[in-house]
């Protein structure tokens, strides 16, 4: 006796991208949360019952739901409700000044005007802003502007001052403190933000959890339905661990968060979820514990990430060295042990050297079969460190967005030679390396549009192609951004692609993804569904 399974949904009349193995189907089903079978029209609907909700996809892309691969979720969502000096929407100076005078206008005197989102390559000055400027802009606030990498802030007067820092205060170890002759000129870099932002009124739960529900909604209204939060913690500490948990319990957490612990030193949460017993792979597929995180350096175009050869124009700069190497290793080689895989910040050359010795020694002290340790952004490597990685297991996870957002940074600050071939995702993708892909929201728009383009034309935002041995196919960049992005969390078996046992978890879009003009897929694509679970979450038809 055969028992009939009636299909809780099933998705009709569409051009259903499965995976890159997968191929493209007509229709599918959902039963429980999770699909069921694929086909045709005439081969689903023989699923569907009395109570099988049925959507008809109009022909419309559809895809797994995107899975961004490094961001920062809680910040993403306290983002919103900072002053938005992106170059969208403040090219110039005086744009940004007044866009932060009119916050200040409506904030109480003395309350602090926070703002997010500059890059100097591409405001009308080429420059940062300084203390002057945002003093004349506000000058009866505490104001702090962070650059869109996160790396580097311009502080007000009376930032510094409720901050503590003067030109006598000593630069902390992986810092900058800028100055102008012998004044402060607002810019801080690195650590040397944290003077500043400990002065800030902390974080309550309640803006926590708001902030991740926020965040979480605006990923899925472009289709993206799991994520990274990399180093949890930066903010709040141990609290943001608790918000994920209630944000979860009640409701309130919209995608699927893989979540990387702060590892640095002074700042860690990594030993109290060990004494709780949080290691990687603990938790749920809605929340589930990830990795562990070091900053090993700072951005290329804030000239911060730490290189071996100095930046254009600045002859004794070589970046940050965030944290000596034998405190590195000796980290990495406590977390291994403990059961952490490894997801550390490193873009320059010799933070990337740094991190996969300390990778490869861990690794030959403790063999741990597919731990999956990652290297986070990977931007610009020295040419035996990708055969390195390979042989070791070591992944890389970088984020195409910045060769759109940033490429013209890159080649503003160091040569041509290194810029060009920087987050080299297509040597990765033919080395079997599995690259992932995401936005790093804030630094850039979890927008993934730009980024999908990005990894196929290797375009920038003013059109200047980034190496185009480094290009993607369009069924590639989509690999990346599910399939792979799953198995950098170490979730392949369970999300990423369209196939039975897997999550519905869904995206629909109003142009193709496969086969749409490539500049209308950037500035003209529309997320129009998306589900998760089989259950529909946005929906903006």
């Amino acid at each position: 006796m055969s028992i009939k399974i009636e299909a809780d949904c099933i998705l009709l009349n569409g051009r259903i991208w499965r995976g890159r193995t997968d191929g493209v189907c007509q229709a599918l089903a959902i039963w429980q949360g999770k699909v069921i079978a694929s086909g045709t029209d005439d081969d689903i609907r023989a699923l569907q019952g009395a109570n099988t909700r049925v959507i008809d996809l109009e022909g419309r892309f559809t895809c797994p739901g995107l899975n961004d691969n490094h961001l920062h979720l809680i910040s993403t969502g306290l983002v919103m409700g900072m002053v938005n000096v992106t170059p969208d929407a403040v090219p110039t100076l005086a744009a940004m000044k007044a866009a932060i005078a009119a916050r200040a206008a409506e904030t109480p005197k003395g309350g602090w005007v926070l703002a997010r989102g500059y890059d100097q390559v591409k405001l009308d000055t080429g420059a940062h802003p300084t203390r002057a400027d945002l003093d004349e802009a506000a000058p009866d606030h505490p104001v702090l502007v962070t650059r869109a990498c996160g790396h580097i802030a311009i502080a007000n007067s009376k930032a510094l001052e409720l901050g503590g820092v003067t030109e006598a205060t000593p630069v902390p170890d992986g810092s900058v403190i800028g100055m102008a002759g012998n004044r402060l000129n607002g810019l801080l870099a690195e650590n040397a933000i944290g003077l500043v932002r400990r002065a800030i009124p902390e974080v309550t739960e309640d803006r926590l959890i708001d902030a991740i529900e926020a965040g979480g909604k605006h990923l899925l209204a472009y289709g993206i339905t799991s994520c990274m939060d990399a180093a949890v913690g930066q903010i709040s500490g141990l609290a943001e661990i608790r918000a994920y948990e209630i944000a979860k319990l009640t409701g309130r957490l919209p995608v699927r968060v893989w979540l990387t612990l702060l590892g640095d030193p002074g700042r860690s949460i990594v030993d109290d979820c060990h004494a709780m017993g949080m290691v990687t792979g603990t938790g749920d597929d809605m929340l589930r514990m990830g990795g562990v995180k070091l900053f090993l350096d700072g951005s290329a175009g804030g000239r911060t990430a730490w290189v071996s050869k100095p930046y254009r124009d600045e002859p004794g700069n070589l970046g940050v060295q965030m944290l000596p190497t034998d405190q590195v290793e000796a980290l990495v080689q406590d977390f291994h042990d403990k059961g952490y895989q490894m997801a550390c910040h490193a873009i320059g050359d010799a933070a990337i050297e740094q991190i996969i010795t300390a990778y490869e020694k861990a690794q030959a002290k403790t063999p741990v079969h597919d731990r999956r340790h990652r290297i986070e952004h990977c931007g610009f490597l020295a040419p035996d460190h990708n055969d390195r990685m390979q042989a070791a297991g070591i992944y890389p996870a970088g984020q195409q967005a910045f060769i759109h957002d940033f490429g013209d940074s890159y080649i503003a600050v160091m040569d041509a030679e290194r810029a060009l071939p920087s987050y080299p995702i297509a040597t990765w993708m033919r080395m079997g390396m599995k690259p992932s892909t995401g936005s790093d929201s804030p630094v850039c728009s979890p927008n993934p549009y730009p980024n999908f383009h990005s990894m196929v034309t290797r375009q920038t935002w003013r059109g200047t192609v980034m190496d185009e041995n480094e290009r993607l196919t369009r069924e590639e960049a989509l690999q990346a951004f599910t399939e792979y992005g799953a198995f950098s969390q170490n979730a392949e078996a369970v999300k990423g692609r369209l196939v039975p046992g897997q999550w519905a978890d869904i995206a629909v879009f109003d142009n193709d993804l496969l086969e749409a003009p490539l500049d209308t897929i950037k500035t003209g694509t529309r997320c129009v569904l998306t589900l998760l679970a089989g259950q529909v979450v946005h929906d903006a038809r």
